[in-house]
């Protein structure tokens, strides 16, 4: 326990030394001399001078002053305070996602399958940050709008099916569509993770210059290149990921590039975000204080009150 303004306690001897030192009232001569107990007998017994009156105005005195000092203890929290920071993760679901060359414990695992795995498991580790979702296949949409409730977007990772935006991928429409969102938020951190396992097929506009555009916004770019194939290596494979434009892209975002081929490289692309972005729930515990002043401040109060009680005829 510890005091929240301790030099209170200087105020302990205050009304000692007023009666010791302020001059005491001149008492009119009398002309007649008594016992100073002739008169008490007389007196009601609420009012006698017994010593007890005395006692409780000085413990009220004493705890009125211990209340103004803050008595307080130090307790520790679970509570993750907001970190300042929103991700918006850029979900590709075009039909190449549903390709079955990842493994788990030696079976085949479909690409979407994996990444809901690891993405969900992320997301849930985020608390404190604002995460939202959006989809893209031939055109893009929000799924989940930026929020605090990481558990819904987890949710909504995991319950994302391909077909539902189209089987093509529109990288651009989807990282636009990101960028947008964050644009007009107040978060002194953005970020967009953009994951996708082909080649952008929006036409509209180039990726890069989207990510060019996103990052005069203060908005960072990271992206995920998913697939075992890519136009470099395999130029003729039709599930290969243009991993060279994804990693413009973060380039011109301001971010970093994962090409993911494996399990492997998917779990140590989300730890390596964990430390591109830290994480809030890493934080050390929140210290609180919870003040005590109630307890000796409701003590005066009784006290005073007893002092009172005993005055009253």
């Amino acid at each position: 326990m510890s005091l929240a303004f301790p030099l209170a306690l200087l105020l302990l001897p205050l009304p000692f030394l007023v009666r010791r030192f302020l001059p005491s009232k001149a008492a009119t001569p009398a002309s007649l001399t008594v016992p100073p107990g002739a008169f008490a007998a007389a007196l009601p017994a609420g009012v006698r001078d017994d010593g007890a009156g005395a006692a409780l105005l000085i413990g009220a005195w004493i705890a009125l002053v211990v209340a103004l000092a803050g008595p307080r203890v130090a307790t520790t929290t679970d509570l993750v305070t907001a970190s300042g920071r929103e991700i918006l993760l850029a979900l590709d679901l075009s039909g190449s996602m549903v390709a079955e060359d990842f493994v788990l414990d030696g079976k085949p695992l479909m690409r979407l399958d994996a990444v809901k795995r690891v993405a969900s498991r992320f997301v849930r580790s985020r608390k404190g940050d604002r995460i939202g979702l959006v989809i893209f296949g031939d055109r893009a949409y929000v799924a989940q709008p930026p929020t605090f409730d990481v558990n819904s977007v987890a949710t909504a990772i995991e319950t994302a099916q391909i077909g539902i935006s189209g089987r093509s991928t529109a990288i651009s429409d989807g990282l636009g569509l990101a960028a947008k969102r964050l644009t007009v938020s107040e978060a002194t951190s953005k970020v967009v993770v953009l994951l996708s396992d082909g080649v952008d097929t929006s036409g509209k506009v180039r990726a890069a210059d989207a990510a060019e555009l996103a990052a005069r916004h203060g908005i960072r770019v990271h992206t995920i290149a998913l697939g075992p194939a890519d136009l470099e290596s395999a130029p003729q494979s039709r599930d290969a990921v243009d991993a060279a434009t994804l990693r413009a892209v973060a380039a011109a975002g301001g971010g970093e590039s994962f090409r993911v081929r494996t399990m492997d490289d998917l779990e140590a692309m989300a730890e390596a975000l964990d430390r591109l972005e830290p994480n809030p729930m890493r934080r050390p515990p929140t210290q609180v204080w919870r003040d005590l002043w109630v307890w000796p401040g409701a003590a005066a109060l009784a006290l005073a009150l007893l002092v009172a009680v005993r005055r009253a005829p």
